[in-house]
C-alpha cells in the first residue's frame, strides 16, 4: 500500500476562543490518558505507513510532549514524513511552560503550527486569545532551539478593529519571526460560537473592507516572501503544507480521533463528536462516496495552480468538458479566472468570491 496522510484530532483545550467551532472540551487527566491509548490503538489497527502526520485540535500541545512522543512511536512513517503539531503559544511560550519541544522533535515532529491571529495584542484580546506576542516569540525560539525551524503562523482577517496598518504589523511579525508558512483566514462567525450571540456589538469591518483587507494581505505577504498557493495559505518556496495539499488534491488520508474525517479507498468517513464514543470503540461513520469529478474540480480550484487538465484526465480518463471551458473563459473576461491550454485557475479576485465562481463553473458542466 502507498503511504497516505494521517490526521490526529486532540479535542482538549483550556479555554475555547469565542470564534471557534471546532470540537473541543476541557481536559481531565483520566480522560486524556484513555483518549491517547485509544488513538494509539486505532493507529496500530490501521496497519498503514504515513508520509504526513498532522496533530490538530483543540490544542494538541496541551497533552504534553511525552504524550505526543507516545503517539508518534505508534506511527509507521516514511523517512521524509512531514509531521505537524498545532501549538498554543500562550502555553508553549509562557515563561513557566513545561512543554518540551526537544522531546517532540526527537519523536519526529518537524513542523509547528501556531495561532498568532494578530501581532496586535489588543486585537488578540478581542479574539479571546490568552497571552501576547511575546509568548509567540518565545514559543518560536524554543521550537527553533530544538531544531524545528519549519514554523507556520495563523493570521485572521476581518477581525474587530483591524486596519491595514495593524494587519501590516502582523505580516511583518511573521516575516521577522522566521516563519516559513502563513495561513490567513477571513473571520467567519459560526452560529454555534459565542461571537454569534454578540455579533451586532462587534466592531467588524464591513464586507467591502474585509475584501480590501484580504487583497492587502495577499500583496503584503508576497512582498514578505510568502507566495500564495491556496485561497488562505502562503509559504516560502518548498514550504507548502504537504499534509493540507492532500485535502485539496483529493489524496488519501486517515483521520483518527473524535470528529476526525478520512478519505481512503474512494470513501469518506468520520468519527462522531464524542470523546467517550471514540474511547469506547465506536466505529467511524460512512460519509458516502468521495473524490468524484465535481468534488475534485471544486477542491483543485482552491489552489493557485488550479485545475490541471493532465491530472484530471489521469484520474477520470477523460478531458474537461467543453461547457466548463466556455464558462471559465467567460469568467476570465471578468478577471475572476485564468484559462490556459494546461489549466483553469482563479485569480485573487476570483478567490474572494470562490464559492459563487466554482458553483457557476459546475452547474450542468
Amino acid at each position: 500500500m502507498n503511504p497516505i496522510g494521517l490526521y490526529i484530532h486532540i479535542p482538549f483545550c483550556n479555554g475555547k476562543c469565542p470564534y471557534c467551532d471546532f470540537y473541543s472540551v476541557t481536559p481531565k487527566s483520566e480522560t486524556v490518558e484513555n483518549y491517547i491509548n485509544a488513538v494509539c490503538k486505532r493507529i496500530d489497527e490501521s496497519g498503514r505507513i504515513y508520509n504526513t502526520v498532522y496533530f490538530g485540535g483543540g490544542t494538541p500541545s496541551l497533552i504534553g510532549s511525552d504524550n505526543i512522543a507516545k503517539i508518534m512511536s505508534h506511527i509507521s512513517r516514511t523517512p521524509d514524513c512531514e509531521a505537524t503539531l498545532e501549538c498554543n503559544p500562550s502555553d508553549t511560550g509562557a515563561v513557566n511552560s513545561e512543554f518540551d519541544f526537544s522531546v517532540a522533535a526527537k519523536s519526529g515532529i518537524n513542523r509547528i503550527s501556531m495561532g498568532l491571529q494578530s501581532a496586535d495584542d489588543c486585537e488578540r484580546k478581542s479574539l479571546g486569545r490568552r497571552g501576547g506576542c511575546d509568548d509567540v516569540e518565545r514559543a518560536i525560539a524554543r521550537a527553533n532551539a530544538a531544531g524545528i525551524d519549519n514554523i507556520s503562523l495563523d493570521l485572521m482577517l476581518g477581525i474587530p478593529n483591524q486596519t491595514e496598518e495593524s494587519l501590516k504589523k502582523s505580516i511583518e511579525f511573521c516575516k521577522n519571526s522566521g516563519a516559513k508558512h502563513v495561513s490567513a483566514y477571513i473571520l467567519k462567525i459560526e452560529e454555534t460560537t459565542p461571537f454569534h450571540k454578540i455579533k451586532d456589538t462587534l466592531c467588524l469591518p464591513d464586507e467591502d473592507a474585509t475584501c480590501d483587507l484580504y487583497l492587502f494581505a495577499v500583496k503584503e505577504l508576497e512582498k514578505a516572501g510568502f507566495y500564495q498557493y491556496e485561497i488562505s495559505n502562503f509559504s516560502q518556496k518548498d514550504f507548502e503544507s504537504r499534509h493540507n495539499l492532500k485535502y485539496w488534491r483529493c489524496e488519501e488520508y486517515l483521520g483518527i480521533g473524535a470528529s476526525a474525517h478520512s478519505f481512503v479507498d474512494g470513501k469518506r468517513f468520520y468519527y462522531e463528536r464524542s470523546i467517550d464514543g471514540f474511547i469506547n470503540g465506536n466505529p467511524s461513520v460512512d460519509d458516502g462516496f468521495g473524490g468524484d469529478e465535481e468534488e475534485y474540480i471544486m477542491l483543485a480550484l482552491r489552489l493557485s495552480e488550479g485545475l490541471i487538465f493532465e491530472n484530471f484526465k489521469r484520474r477520470f480518463s477523460k478531458d474537461i468538458s467543453e461547457d466548463l471551458m466556455q464558462k471559465a473563459k467567460e469568467l476570465e473576461k471578468h478577471r475572476l479566472a485564468r484559462v490556459t491550454n494546461k489549466n483553469i485557475s482563479l485569480t485573487v479576485d476570483g478567490f474572494l468570491v470562490s464559492n459563487s465562481v466554482i458553483a457557476r463553473l459546475l452547474i450542468e458542466s
